[in-house]
């Protein structure tokens, strides 16, 4: 007996595999998203700037996290384009580049999960303490209102415990032998 697969078979799983591929657009459209998000740090940058000498400190350290927060976002969609992309689609070839980052190549699916909530954390958590400083300032652009306080503090604690989970779920995972 030929240890050959039919022919069908196999011309399904080279597509199967092949199909990996119709996510190459998804990529290329989270590379606009973060042109897009470099439109809107620049257009932030360019707001508070020329307010930096009549800004209070408590006005500064809100743009400063307001600009941080930006980043962190521009941070999350290079990790899981590239991560995403060298896990699902292709390697990229780009390993004589001296510019590499470290971490190109060796995030697996469980280190990007890791990395996402992470960073869903502390964007949450930063867009949290900029809601708390406002609290209780006079022209405030954000007024108190419990309800929405408490809503965004019961999500950030439950990104928390996602992440805490996530974690101990991979430590798991690691221990066992079987998977």
């Amino acid at each position: 007996m030929s240890s050959h697969k039919p022919n069908i078979e196999t011309r399904f799983e080279q597509g199967l595999f092949a199909s990996r591929w119709l996510m190459a657009p998804m990529y290329l459209g989270l590379v606009v998203s973060l042109a897009m998000l470099t439109v809107i740090f620049l257009k932030e940058l360019a707001y508070y700037a020329p307010k930096t000498f009549t800004l209070t400190a408590d006005q500064g350290i809100l743009a400063i996290l307001t600009l941080i927060d930006l980043s962190l976002a521009a941070n999350l969609l290079l990790i899981v384009v590239f991560s995403g992309y060298e896990n699902f689609v292709s390697k990229l070839d780009l390993e004589d580049n001296r510019d590499r980052p470290s971490w190109m190549g060796k995030v697996d699916f469980s280190g990007l999960k890791m990395k996402l909530i992470a960073s869903i954390v502390a964007i949450s958590g930063i867009h949290l303490l900029k809601v708390f400083m406002e609290i209780g300032k006079k022209g405030s652009e954000v007024p108190l209102n419990q309800t929405q306080l408490f809503w965004m503090v019961a999500i950030h604690l439950t990104f928390v415990a996602s992440g805490v989970l996530l974690a101990l779920m991979d430590w798991l995972a690691g221990k066992t032998t079987k998977h």
